[in-house]
């Protein structure tokens, strides 16, 4: 089923114990994703009548990591921690706006733990958290495995966890994994397992990876009746990609056409002219002309320019290349075409593009926060 079958030894052969899972929910998680994770380990236990698998929640918060942070080196009273935790600190909100009351915060989370899953928010949302950082460092150090949950990649390559790793984050974000993280080896994978370092894209290919990890421990019938359960149509391998194949995201069968679209995405920074489309497709460039029209109401060079600029639009908000940079990549060979045909299409210019994605970033964080502080406040009552 599984062409990759290797990841930590330890972890994956089981001893007879209850493996035991920490998730770490970081402000705006995805629900989706997090719940496909757990609802897994959690029918994995229900099929097999036998508690193969335990798992808690674990706020980001640092506020008591950071006045209690010395445990991890020294002597550690989890009761007399957990009575001193603000528990406002142990709400998280998701990014649907449920509210999950933790079980844990960082400072008395359980110490006994066989792996820790990051539930990142998607797309990444840029948040410092340099307690959380210094917790999964001194949890790898004591020979954690850790994984992360859509964006939560990127959480654990920014603490230089995933260097030298194969990884993967959601679709969006993989761009600015790879820019910010050269020392990561980036794929558009679902999911990826590099030995102790678990990764996934998000969705429900958290249920994927689960599925792939409890079938390495307790056997592939039990990931096929668990999937059975689920009403999954098949179960997802680590070598699938994570974006929808293109003849069902529009919505066509017509091989042609598609052909000629995976030409035009596989040529971005040099594009090709409607001949030359036509020619690699083998048809005429007025039956090619005629499929856009009659599948997609669109002719092939205005189609192919919408491409550029999509793809342009997603540098500009997920990395930090300059402007120039991104119009050569996107096949614009000088800047003031580059801005003047994005500002006809997406009615800014580049630099106003970057500039407004900045400021609603701010406005964003700004708006989590007082949310947050709203029901800290509200916990109190």
């Amino acid at each position: 089923m599984y062409a990759n079958g290797f990841s930590s030894s330890e972890f994956m052969h089981t001893t007879g114990k209850p493996l035991k899972y920490g998730f770490v929910l970081l402000p705006q998680y995805s629900m989706l994703a997090f719940s496909s994770a757990i609802e897994t380990l959690h029918m994995a236990n229900w099929i097999s009548n036998s508690e193969l698998y335990r798992f808690c929640t674990i706020s980001a918060e640092d506020f008591s990591y950071s006045q209690k942070a010395s445990h991890l080196g020294a002597k550690h009273n989890p009761k007399q921690c957990a009575q001193d935790i603000d528990l406002s600190k142990k709400k998280v909100i998701s990014g649907a706006g449920a509210i999950v009351m933790t079980d844990h915060v960082l400072a008395d989370a359980p110490t006994d733990l066989d792996a820790i899953f990051i539930c990142g928010a998607s797309p990444a949302i840029p948040e410092e958290n340099q307690a959380l950082q210094t917790w999964l460092q001194r949890s790898a150090q004591r020979k954690l495995a850790l994984g992360g949950i859509c964006t939560g990649s990127y959480l654990l390559a920014k603490a230089g966890l995933l260097d030298g790793y194969r990884a993967t984050i959601h679709w969006w974000n993989i761009d600015s994994l790879r820019e910010a993280f050269p020392s990561t080896r980036v794929s558009n994978n679902l999911f990826e397992v590099d030995r102790d370092r678990f990764t996934c894209s998000g969705g429900t290919a958290s249920m994927d990876m689960m599925l792939f990890l409890i079938s390495k421990q307790h056997g592939v019938e039990l990931a096929s009746s668990i999937s059975e359960q689920f009403v999954c149509e098949r179960i997802r391998t680590d070598e699938e990609r994570q974006r929808v194949p293109l003849k069902v995201r529009l919505g066509i069968t017509q091989p042609k056409l598609v052909e000629a679209v995976q030409l035009m995405e596989a040529n971005i920074q040099e594009p090709l002219s409607p001949d030359d489309i036509a020619y690699h497709v083998g048809i005429s460039r007025r039956h090619l002309e005629r499929l856009f029209k009659s599948h997609l109401n669109n002719v092939p060079s205005r189609y192919y320019l919408e491409l550029r600029l999509q793809h342009a639009r997603h540098l500009l908000l997920q990395t930090d290349k300059p402007v120039e940079e991104v119009g050569n990549e996107c096949g614009f060979l000088s800047a003031p075409h580059f801005s003047t045909t994005y500002k006809k299409f997406f009615e800014v210019t580049p630099r106003e593009q970057r500039k407004e994605a900045v400021v609603t970033a701010k406005k964003f964080q700004t708006s989590d926060r007082k949310k947050r502080q709203l029901w800290q406040k509200k916990s109190h009552y």
